[in-house]
């Protein structure tokens, strides 16, 4: 099977991050619609948000993954999860470097994001198709740490668990010259959205029919149980 399934967050539609972002990508992965993208001169912002863009705008949970079972089985899997996972609320998010790329991330600790994760990861490991060599291998595990290493051979991924940190992708790594162009754009671009309060109410599956497609959001499970 070359579908894969991957637990993402994504915003909710009535919260004004999911449009913004949406724009910023140029896709919106609720509908799969294009969008046009902000214009910032010198820049070309359909290449270096290419990457992003064919996930969807999102904060990985438990990374895409080949199903080893029925897309009917593994949701139950995803349901299960969510219904006993009560809301919680996201600290306010900021564009940030890491290592060369452009993210928002929490500037604030959030011990409950990092155990839904967790807890996305090995319940939905049932469902998982073992990586096979090639994906492995597209991991570069000759630069991951020892443990890096094992989680990769593990759990298909090696940044999980301690390793794991939350981000929601906005370009691919820029030199330090573009990144000094859009990084106050995308400041500009996110003010008084991305720092809002919100909260984590559901569980985003996405999914990509085959290679080279683009994820989608397939459906949103609401934490508690309650829509």
């Amino acid at each position: 099977m070359s579908a894969r399934l991957a637990l993402y967050f994504a915003p909710e539609l009535d919260d004004p991050l999911h449009a913004l972002a949406s724009q910023w990508l140029g896709r919106d992965a609720e509908t799969g619609a294009s969008l046009p993208q902000p214009a910032i001169e010198g820049v070309d912002m359909a290449e270096i948000t290419a990457d992003a863009r064919g996930y969807g705008f999102h904060g990985t949970l438990k990374p895409p993954f080949r199903l080893s079972m029925p897309y009917a089985e593994a949701r139950a899997l995803a349901a299960d999860l969510a219904a006993r996972t009560q809301p919680f609320a996201l600290p306010p998010l900021a564009v940030t470097d890491l290592k060369g790329f452009l993210a928002l991330c929490e500037i604030g600790p959030c011990p409950a994001l990092y155990a839904f994760a967790d807890a996305c990861v090995e319940a939905l490991d049932p469902a998982r198709a073992p990586a096979t060599p090639e994906e492995i291998a597209r991991r570069r595990p000759e630069r991951l740490s020892e443990r890096e290493r094992e989680y990769l051979m593990r759990w298909g991924y090696p940044h999980v668990f301690e390793k794991f940190q939350f981000h929601l992708t906005l370009t691919k790594r820029l030199p330090d010259e573009v990144k000094a162009i859009i990084r106050p754009a995308a400041e500009a671009h996110f003010a008084g959205v991305a720092e809002m309060p919100r909260m984590v109410k559901s569980l985003a599956l996405f999914t990509q029919p085959g290679p080279g497609k683009p994820f989608t959001i397939a459906e949103r499970l609401p934490l508690g149980g309650t829509a």
